[in-house]
């Protein structure tokens, strides 16, 4: 058996995160289409006869404009020291900006394989997907350059089976049922919080956080309280909505993912809490609002 650790990488919004729910096969970490949507360094455990892979998502590397930047910033950069492969995953439809160069120059010192994956092959022609293997061939010696589309399960699986040939370990670093290192109040915070940023848009922004403050199992369904704390009283107002729609739809479709997550029937309540000067509060957003639910 082989195994390794890979770190997937890249700007934000490029379709880390989707490419890692594609590969595990079920929601490992939730998607929007807000910038700085992942936050913690999450780890999906992919098994299969002959290997094991410990896939790690990151926040998108950026250029920081502020400290919570910095410190996501800082997630993602841990991981590339560690880890035996590195995938760098970009937007082959959008044009090559600084973003794409400034990730790049993160890995001129790392001494280790880097694999190229084009993302969403489908929305550009073949033409434009040869000329962009050319652009990137000369910004850096990748390994390997794969274009596909991470929603699909065909190309991921091209992608495993590009992996396999760097990983150099032969050990099984974890039992077959485990599939990744967060808990189910870190899960359960993330739905929530997945659900507020895809429904507000750009009005709440991301000095936010969700806390699974309480799951009650009882006989025929689990009750679950989650926190959701924002900076200000006008955000707490726009998450509620008018006469509660908001919340409450909200709340409707965060109980689906519970429920699949749980595998039964979900009460959830859902608090909001106004915690002023939330920017000068990071600190307490990443170790308190993320460490409790991990």
């Amino acid at each position: 058996m082989k195994s390794g650790f890979v770190s997937i990488i890249g700007r934000p919004n490029v379709g880390k995160s989707t490419l890692l729910n594609t590969i595990m096969q079920r929601k490992i970490a939730i998607i929007s289409n807000k910038a700085q949507t992942t936050r913690n360094n999450i780890m999906g455990i992919y098994h299969d006869e002959e290997s094991q892979i410990i896939f790690i998502d990151t926040p998108g590397i950026h250029k920081p404009k502020h400290n919570l930047g910095k410190a996501l910033n800082s997630k993602a950069y841990y991981t590339i020291n560690d880890v035996d492969v590195i995938v760098l995953v970009v937007d082959i439809s959008e044009k090559m900006g600084t973003g794409d160069k400034f990730v790049i120059d993160k890995l001129k010192d790392i001494n280790k394989p880097v694999l190229l994956v084009l993302n969403k092959i489908d929305k550009v022609s073949k033409e434009m997907i040869m000329k962009k293997i050319k652009i990137y061939n000369d910004l850096y010696d990748f390994k390997e350059i794969i274009p596909l589309s991470v929603i699909s399960k065909k190309d991921t699986d091209i992608l495993i089976k590009h992996l396999k040939k760097y990983l150099t370990d032969e050990i099984k670093y974890y039992d077959d049922d485990y599939i990744t290192d967060k808990n189910t109040e870190f899960f359960i915070s993330e739905y929530v919080r997945e659900k507020i940023l895809n429904y507000t848009n750009d009005e709440v922004p991301h000095a936010i956080t969700c806390i699974t403050e309480n799951i009650k199992v009882g006989k025929d369904a689990t009750e679950v309280d989650v926190l959701i704390i924002v900076e200000r009283e006008n955000l707490k107002k726009i998450i509620i909505g008018h006469q509660g729609e908001m919340i409450k739809k909200i709340g409707i479709d965060s109980r689906k993912d519970i429920e699949n997550l749980l595998g039964r029937k979900v009460y959830l309540n859902l608090f909001v809490k106004t915690v002023p000067k939330w920017r000068d509060k990071e600190k307490y957003l990443l170790e308190f609002g993320y460490k409790n639910n991990e």
